[in-house]
């Protein structure tokens, strides 16, 4: 079918067009769905019609549930999910596979020392909780665009996420950076400092939920522009209360991870972490007290403005 990349992705050789339907129904609330779906594909000048159910864990919009009556190994292989429904008005959906997720991150702008980071990180145990060269452009970018000076990240690990946060800073920006492992915290100070951004960043060792407290008692609310958090995900709703306090109007909380390996839009998985998300982006869903957007890059963000 495919070789495994170091990414843990099937790679394909051919990535034939297809085309997915959904099937003629509104999507329940529950996001309880076995749709079924005809996929077309043409390889070497050959056609071929099967009818199965979505497979579980792909990338991108077909990680529904649902008997399998054949077994499909590896990701997602259609280049676009239709929405068969006048409720989305038949919209063509991307689906990520291996060859366009190659050609995104070939698409990325990663500075060198990014890149260096990131690779020493790819041999150390929990390197899959290093957020995507993608993701971390994104939070780049948004720091830029916000014109933020004041950051807090919630969860450093060994620091890609904020070394490109602080990258963006201007030189009289600060990044508060929460990790309670002391390891990690040596590999993302080692290249603080190759980047010349140490001054920057402000790195808090302990548990975060007792770092934001901190901050908060010494009288800094509302004076942050920018929070991002990849950390324990039974604390999000914890986190958000606690940055929603040190955010100022108008500035920007950012959760990873809320898609959950798609975990979340299955109600067959129930363990601790995925209902915790599943139960957090309820909540944040009907918090007036932010605007949102969850966006599906890298294993999804919810994007949050405090109004």
């Amino acid at each position: 079918m495919g070789s495994t990349n170091s990414l843990g992705i099937h790679s394909w050789s051919i990535l034939a067009p297809q085309r997915v339907i959904l099937p003629q129904k509104s999507v329940p609330k529950s996001h309880s769905l076995s749709p079924t779906v005809t996929v077309s594909s043409i390889a070497t000048n050959k056609t071929c019609s099967e009818r199965y159910p979505i497979p579980r864990g792909c990338l991108g919009f077909a990680a529904f549930t649902g008997k399998v009556n054949k077994t499909i190994r590896g990701c997602a292989t259609s280049p676009f999910v239709v929405a068969n429904d006048e409720k989305y008005g038949n919209k063509q959906i991307i689906s990520i596979t291996p060859r366009l997720y190659d050609y995104i991150l070939a698409n990325v702008r990663e500075p060198e020392v990014l890149q260096q980071l990131r690779e020493e990180t790819a041999s150390m145990r929990g390197s899959q909780m290093q957020v995507s060269p993608d993701q971390a452009q994104l939070l780049a970018m948004l720091v830029q665009i916000h014109g933020a000076e004041k950051c807090i990240e919630v969860g450093v690990y060994t620091g890609y996420s904020s070394l490109a946060i602080a990258l963006a800073l201007p030189e009289s920006g600060r990044l508060v950076a929460c990790e309670r492992d002391y390891r990690s915290l040596e590999v993302a100070k080692k290249y603080y400092d190759q980047a010349n951004i140490s001054h920057k960043v402000h790195v808090k060792y302990g548990l975060a939920a007792d770092s934001l407290r901190s901050l908060i008692l010494n009288g800094e609310a509302c004076s942050y522009d920018f929070a991002f958090v990849d950390a324990d995900k039974k604390m999000y709703q914890e986190y958000f209360e606690l940055l929603l306090q040190l955010v100022r109007v108008g500035g920007l909380i950012v959760f990873d991870n809320v898609l959950w390996h798609g975990k979340v839009a299955d109600p067959e998985v129930n363990d601790a972490k995925t209902v915790s998300i599943r139960n957090f982006n309820t909540s944040i869903m009907e918090d007036k007290r932010v605007s949102i957007s969850m966006v599906p890059i890298g294993d999804g963000m919810t994007i949050c403005r405090k109004r």
